[in-house]
């Protein structure tokens, strides 16, 4: 969508725009009338306002034209126009306009390469998927069994135990991430101009947690009997409890408002596509007739944790971790390096200065405990730390990891003859259908997308439910319907529910139970994640004790998915656009059902409160 209006700006764009006072500029004049082609063209209709300004500026601080560094916050925002303009700059433009345009590709890059954890989490998650199905590892693992297609097979607890433990692991994993933000940082690896001992120090932090994933995966790569391997996934699971955890909340606290919805998505597609890599290497080595048939696809996770270990090394820390740590210093150079800034640039002071009073009306109610995600005060927390705890927990009731987890089991058990290459196409389905949602969490906002991917995943479950109970598993026909719904299904959720529910925890929470309340979200998803997988195969095989429900249980996650539209108009605020501190705004002034209207009120011209007004709003709150 193009920009249609020069003359539009926000509150956020005030106080960038006193900085330019610091430097010894007036206050930019009023742009003069546009011609309709400026109106439909982004670059000239910035043009005569940039002229006029450049006339009365000193050379030193003249926009665009000096390091890019240099170039004044106001300036710069007529560039970035938050959340609903695009601008596109014709090659024609000047080398310095269109580098103006160009200098928040980093917190893009820094967002999207820290999603790497996600990978970790989407391969183990859809790893055991196909490894549990392979020839060798039943033989390894199970029993004989002749009705099976390979000739063995393994009893229902055992299914359950093998698969679950993972989430049980990593259930552990999200609650020990609190103390482990808190203490060590976001990401556990301080960016910045740090002591060697305290850099190695947080260095060794990050390591040490791939070091418990790497055990885990070693454990199951040699094991040869059951207790082995299930030791072995709850290591594993450790490991990925704290990076599902930390690695939302990094992104959320360096991501510009504007993309943050988009930044945070990306970690929901590195997962997804953690699910492809994971069934497209089962798919290759399902064949072997020896070890490796399943030890290749466990082993390779051992490059994973390799990789994120080594990468998060490179970017830098949380700049709302380092304020809160009392480290300005280290601050200034973290949000610097996130937004094209000097450290010592006026406007990362202004911004910092935000942070920080923020954090000091929080700081005034004392330190916090896990007790006080629970407390009813004006801005809501109870009901924030219940949202994102019940958004966790409605993301796994729509049935998704029932696909990802016994994909493979169910396709068979319906007549499918290569299960395998089923799971490969509704992976792909996963990775693609991501794209879009990364795009309209921005676009649509995050209530939309949530209310239509829950009425449109209820609807294709009651049919795939339909369809599983009326027609034959030898009948073709009804195969392909089956497997086109399950499709239109996981496109859904890729779209919606899959990355929002990440976005919504990951900035929904005020800055001084952020960790904690983080990681009670996280943790209520790996509970229901554990207790999803471990109840699914008594709920679908058809063995003694079990329910024997099969395609019936698309039905419970039909009305499940019914209940996250209630859920989502009653509970989640919209916040596109918002940053972190105007979120804390809306949970005192409205509630969730009627957050559209006020979030429209905080992005008009004059509708945003600057950075002390927020302050004063909190010390209000504290004196009530």
């Amino acid at each position: 969508m193009g920009l249609t209006d020069a003359s539009v700006s926000t509150e956020d764009d005030h106080p960038r725009a006193e900085t330019g006072l610091a430097h010894g500029a007036p206050t930019p004049p009023a742009a003069p009338p546009l011609s309709q082609h400026q109106q439909t063209n982004p670059t000239q209709a910035f043009l005569p306002w940039l002229t006029l300004w450049r006339r009365m500026l000193p050379s030193a601080t003249s926009p665009f034209t000096s390091e890019v560094s240099q170039g004044t916050f106001y300036a710069r925002n007529l560039f970035r126009k938050p959340f609903e303009r695009e601008l596109s700059l014709p090659a024609s433009s000047s080398p310095a306009l269109r580098e103006g345009a160009c200098f928040y590709d980093f917190p893009i890059h820094i967002g999207s390469f820290s999603a790497f954890g996600g990978i970790l989490f989407g391969y183990d998650t859809g790893v055991i998927g196909g490894v549990k199905e392979m020839k060798d590892w039943l033989r390894t693992f199970g029993h004989p069994d002749e009705t099976k297609k390979v000739g063995y097979g393994i009893s229902s607890s055992n299914e359950s135990l093998v698969v679950s433990i993972l989430s049980a692991g990593t259930f552990f994993g999200a609650l020990l991430a609190a103390p482990t933000a808190d203490y060590m940082g976001r990401k556990w690896v301080c960016g910045g101009k740090l002591s060697p001992s305290k850099s190695l120090m947080a260095f060794q932090g990050i390591v040490f947690a791939c070091l418990i994933f790497s055990a885990g995966v070693a454990m199951q790569t040699a094991a040869t009997e059951i207790p082995l391997f299930v030791v072995g996934r709850v290591f594993a699971g450790l490991g990925v409890g704290l990076v599902s955890c930390l690695i939302p909340m990094y992104q959320s606290e360096c991501s510009p408002k504007w993309i943050r919805g988009a930044v945070v998505s990306t970690y929901q597609w590195a997962i997804t596509i953690g699910l492809l890599l994971a069934s497209i290497v089962n798919n290759f080595t399902q064949y072997r007739d020896d070890h490796s048939s399943y030890r290749i696809p466990v082993a390779i996770q051992f490059v994973w944790a390799a990789i994120l270990a080594g990468g998060m090394s490179l970017l830098p820390e949380s700049p709302r971790w380092l304020i809160k740590r009392g480290r300005d210093a280290d601050a200034a150079i973290s949000l610097g390096r996130l937004n094209g800034y000097r450290s010592t640039d006026p406007e990362v002071e202004l911004e910092l200065d935000e942070i920080r009073a923020n954090l000091e009306a929080e700081k005034a109610l004392g330190e916090s405990s896990y007790i006080d995600c629970f407390r009813f005060t004006k801005n809501k927390i109870a009901l924030r730390t219940l949202t994102g705890i019940f958004i966790q927990a409605w993301q796994q009731l729509t049935g998704i990891n029932f696909i990802f987890y016994y994909g493979t089991t169910f396709f068979q058990n319906s007549g499918i003859s290569d299960p395998f290459l089923i799971s490969i196409a509704t992976n792909i389905v996963n990775v693609f259908m991501t794209l879009p949602g990364m795009w309209g969490v921005e676009r649509f906002g995050r209530r939309r997308l949530l209310l239509v991917g829950a009425a449109g995943m209820a609807l294709c479950e009651f049919i795939v439910a339909i369809v599983g109970v009326t027609v034959s598993v030898q009948n073709l026909a009804g195969q392909k319907v089956l497997i086109a719904f399950v499709c239109i299904y996981i496109a859904f959720f890729a779209s919606t529910w899959g990355p929002i529910a990440w976005v919504i925890t990951g900035e929904i929470f005020p800055l001084q139970i952020r960790a904690k309340a983080m990681s009670l979200s996280v943790a209520s998803n790996w509970l229901w994640n554990f207790g999803i997988s471990y109840a699914t195969p008594y709920l679908v095989n058809k063995q003694p004790g079990s329910a024997g429900l099969e395609a019936k249980v698309f039905f419970i996650w039909g009305t499940t998915c019914f209940c996250c539209i209630i859920f989502t108009y009653f509970c989640i605020p919209e916040t596109k656009g918002l940053s972190l501190e105007q979120i804390d705004l809306m949970y005192q002034h409205t509630i969730p059902a009627k957050s559209l209207e006020y979030r429209r009120r905080l992005v008009a011209d004059e509708g945003l409160p600057r950075h002390s007004e927020k302050a004063e709003d909190h010390q209000s709150d504290e004196k009530a």
